[in-house]
């Protein structure tokens, strides 16, 4: 197996040669990293009559920079809150950013059903008795390619958008979602074809594909990924002002919030973006004195085994790896200022006569 990059097309395009079939092929797209190639698996995606390669490179990925070898300066700051029609509301405390929501399956669910139903009049496959007509594999080929480009269409707004907010910005704010659970089917007699229909929309956005492109993403570039638990903070029932919980606010059909207490007035998807930046930049009345209390958690995901909370526990004879000290380090020196909740002692880079510390991070 060689890979080349072609002369004509040096920017996104190159070749591969194939020693063992004799074949010569041109790719498309571009290593993000790379390196020696070691192996190379042809597969082939009978639901979409293609072929694939995929290669496995030996390279060294760069390492992100966290704390004092950061170039950041961790002053950018901002939150995004999910929503169903308008599919990303921004704000960094200074304004808002609304990005609506493109309703992909609003342009392909259409033209899918109709393929469904020329598939239905084809000779279909039954098992022991007749073979499928080739007609229905073209109709069955059709149906796939369809909700492939749906689904690539999707993702390649994703990437985008996830993009640009990581760029943009040091430190990302966003809440936890349980997406399983938001789609899950309605009990019986209780609305199916409307949550079936609200099902849809959550995931025609994707909620836990931006959550995860935009962790990774910031955490590439040695930035932070604060994660609000809307269950202790709830920013879509909390008033940014005066802090006042409304649990009428909490139906989704309530989408312009007036508080009985200090008379603020706001949207429903700015007012719950707007105390997530707030929660995190220590500005929210009604909360604890930090994060901590407030079971907020820093870069933790199932997924980054190397990254720490917003606390951390010190003890002799157990290391912490590298981006968590160089983190804690950082937050020390230039956001917060860190206190032992046992003898006070302040400096969250250095263990201290072998006792445990948990360190309380406050902006």
């Amino acid at each position: 197996m060689q890979i080349e990059c072609s002369q004509k097309y040096a920017v996104n395009c190159g070749w591969v040669t194939l020693n063992d079939l004799g074949m010569r092929l041109r790719m498309r797209g571009r290593f993000k990293y790379w390196g020696k190639p070691t192996t190379c698996t042809i597969v082939y995606r009978p639901h979409k009559d293609e072929w694939y390669a995929s290669f496995s490179i030996k390279t060294s990925e760069p390492e992100p920079l966290f704390g004092s070898k950061s170039p950041l300066n961790y002053e950018s700051m901002v939150a995004f809150d999910l929503g169903t029609k308008t599919a990303l509301t921004c704000y960094d405390g200074y304004g808002f950013n609304s990005i609506s929501n493109p309703r992909f399956d609003r342009e392909f669910a259409p033209k899918i059903k109709q393929a469904s139903r020329q598939l239905k009049r084809k000779q279909r496959p039954i098992k022991g008795k007749q073979k499928a007509s080739s007609r229905w594999k073209k109709a069955k080929r059709k149906i796939s390619k369809l909700k492939a480009k749906q689904s690539a269409v999707r993702q390649d707004w994703q990437h985008k958008v996830t993009t640009e907010i990581a760029s943009c910005y040091d430190i990302v704010v966003t809440e936890k979602l349980n997406v399983r659970g938001m789609t899950r089917k309605a009990k019986k007699g209780k609305r199916k074809k409307q949550k079936a229909g609200l099902n849809r929309a959550l995931l025609d956005v994707g909620f836990g594909a931006l959550n995860q492109m935009a962790l990774y993403k910031i955490l590439a570039k040695g930035g932070l990924h604060i994660t609000i638990d809307t269950k202790k903070v709830k920013p879509s029932q909390r008033c940014p002002r005066c802090g006042t919980v409304h649990k009428e606010w909490a139906q989704l059909s309530n989408r312009y919030h007036v508080c009985d207490d200090c008379g603020f007035e706001i949207p429903r998807d700015q007012g719950s973006v707007m105390v997530m930046w707030q929660t995190a930049a220590d500005k929210q009345p009604g909360l604890g004195t930090n994060l901590v209390s407030r079971r907020c958690s820093s870069s933790t995901d199932s997924t980054r085994k190397h990254t720490g909370s917003m606390f951390a526990e010190h003890s002799e004879g157990k290391q912490l790896g590298q981006m968590k000290r160089l983190l804690a380090q950082s937050f020390a020196n230039k956001i917060s200022k860190c206190r032992c909740f046992g003898c006070g002692f302040s400096n969250p880079a250095r263990l201290h006569g072998g006792v445990v510390h948990r360190l309380s991070f406050n902006y």
